[in-house]
């Protein structure tokens, strides 16, 4: 135990334009848990997937279990013993659990695959971890909490000794967390050695022995956790101190913006109704499966709606597809970035521009350049999103600076309503800091905010006015003043008795 399992020296790495690593040093022992911490862009998840074989390094040294090794390929990382749980979940949807956790691996008699040998085993994995699942059941059929669980079982189905987990948390029910750090600690005292990237910097003293941090490609320092601060960590992680992590700002609360009436679409969106106003925002908070992502994508054209009624200063407006909340000026920066946001493989330009077309272009149809480019520009100086240039893939860029372009590409148009849906999700303190600075200037212009957090803290941080949802329904609603963690709780677990008794 406590033997130095991986080690890797002067590693680099560069991308067309962006030197993503620059002389990274890093070392796992066994039966540790190591946190690597650093702002979006720092190049954790860039190091990570060079140990577990993704990207090739272009200069150091890499050693694991005392060999050598030159460029890794996954299977090759695979086989010496190091396994990766990316932030992305990497699961083929229309495969069933086990399927997924022995994908690449199937086991077969002769020609023809061993289904029941496979879902015995997933079963076995599965119950060792405590996860309830069926082994036969779709992924794709799962809530995003499950895949991730899914993703975790996979992993450790290698018989991992290193194991790599980038924001495993980040789509987990505060239930889910606890049942991953009873795995975590079992792991440890196994052996394996656990290299944890997390932005939840809170989570970090309940399994975490040391931290190295990263900043802007490079190694800063490592230490043990116990002997360091949070505040000494985040100020490594930014190179300066921050002295308020939920700015508020005070403004006046004005005329109703936006209401939503008796909103009715599918099973997880029931009777759903609430107000907007000038100079707030309105946080909505609840467990996972309270129906608040499927209340911003019935709002937003997404989903169809069943019932109900949705005014823009008064007016009734008629939305059944995003075009129509767009032309009204009701924006959505949505959950999932990659699948719903983003086209990745598109340049940071052509996501913001894609769109805002319709004020972009002349009369002819042709994209004006100059207008382009300073909305393109500013989008990048206002949200301060990392990279050598507008032409830059999306795909190319951190969570975080992802994120940053969906907000980006909504800051041309003069909506009226802008709603975030976990608007700050796998994205580092600072960048976090920035969105709220962002929410805070939009409701000083007298924009509507509403935004969808799973963070109770980000949500009594940043909203003048809280609905609670649980069920599908609206439970409750609290001002930023009266509201507390037991009070939201107690809103958010109003279940409705599905049973007479």
């Amino acid at each position: 135990m406590n033997d130095v399992i991986v080690s890797m020296k002067e590693i680099c790495k560069a991308f067309p334009g962006v030197k993503a690593l620059d002389h990274v040093s890093f070392e796992l022992r066994s039966g540790e848990v190591m946190a690597l911490l650093g702002e979006n862009g720092a190049g954790k998840s860039t190091l990570m997937k060079v140990l577990s074989g993704v990207y090739q390094r272009d200069e150091g040294e890499l050693e694991i279990f005392g060999k050598q090794y030159g460029d890794l390929t996954p299977k090759l990382a695979q086989e010496v013993g190091v396994a990766i749980i990316h932030q992305e979940l990497n699961m083929c949807r229309h495969l069933s659990v086990a399927e997924n956790i022995f994908l690449g691996r199937e086991k077969r008699h002769g020609i023809a695959l061993a289904n029941s040998e496979m879902e015995a085993e997933a079963r076995r994995i599965l119950d060792e971890l405590k996860i309830d699942l069926d082994p036969r059941q779709v992924v794709g059929e799962l809530p995003v909490s499950k895949q991730q669980m899914v993703e975790i079982a996979k992993a450790l189905s290698t018989n991992a000794r290193v194991l790599i987990m980038d924001e495993p948390t980040s789509a987990l029910t505060a239930r889910e967390i606890d049942d991953l750090f009873r795995i975590i600690r079992e792991l440890k005292e196994k052996g394996c050695g656990i290299v944890y990237i997390s932005h939840r910097l809170e989570e970090l003293q309940h399994i975490v022995d040391r931290v190295t941090i990263m900043r802007d490609g490079q190694y800063i320092t490592r230490m043990d956790f116990q002997d360091t601060s949070l505040d000494e960590i985040i100020a490594y992680m930014v190179g300066r101190e921050i002295k308020e992590k939920f700015p508020r700002v005070s403004c006046e609360k004005g005329k109703k913006i936006f209401e939503v009436k008796d909103l009715n679409a599918g099973r997880m969106v029931r009777d759903v109704s609430f107000s907007l106003y000038e100079g707030e925002i309105v946080g909505f908070a609840g467990l996972m499966g309270a129906g608040r992502t499927e209340t911003t994508r019935a709002i937003f054209g997404v989903d169809a709606k069943d019932s109900g009624q949705i005014f823009l200063d008064g007016a009734e407006v008629a939305i059944r597809r995003p075009l129509d909340a767009i032309q009204a000026g009701i924006v959505l920066a949505p959950e999932d970035r990659k699948k719903d946001g983003l086209c990745t493989k598109l340049s940071i330009r052509q996501n913001i521009a894609l769109p805002n077309l319709d004020f972009l272009c002349n009369r002819f149809g042709v994209v004006r350049r100059d207008k382009e480019d300073e909305v393109c520009a500013r989008a990048v100086e206002d949200l301060k999103i990392k990279t050598p240039n507008v032409e830059t893939d999306a795909a190319n860029l951190s969570g975080g600076n992802q994120q940053k372009v969906v907000v980006g590409k909504w800051l041309a148009r003069n909506s009226r309503v802008v709603i975030f849906d976990e608007p700050t999700r796998g994205i580092d303190v600072a960048a976090k800091v920035e969105i709220y600075h962002l929410m805070n200037r939009l409701k000083q212009q007298g924009i509507a905010v509403m935004f969808v957090s799973s963070e109770m803290p980000e949500v009594m941080g940043i909203a003048d006015r809280i609905v609670v949802m649980c069920d599908g329904r609206v439970t409750g609603e609290l001002s930023a003043q009266e509201a507390t963690q037991e009070k939201i709780l107690s809103l958010a677990t109003q279940f409705e008795k599905k049973i007479a008794i």
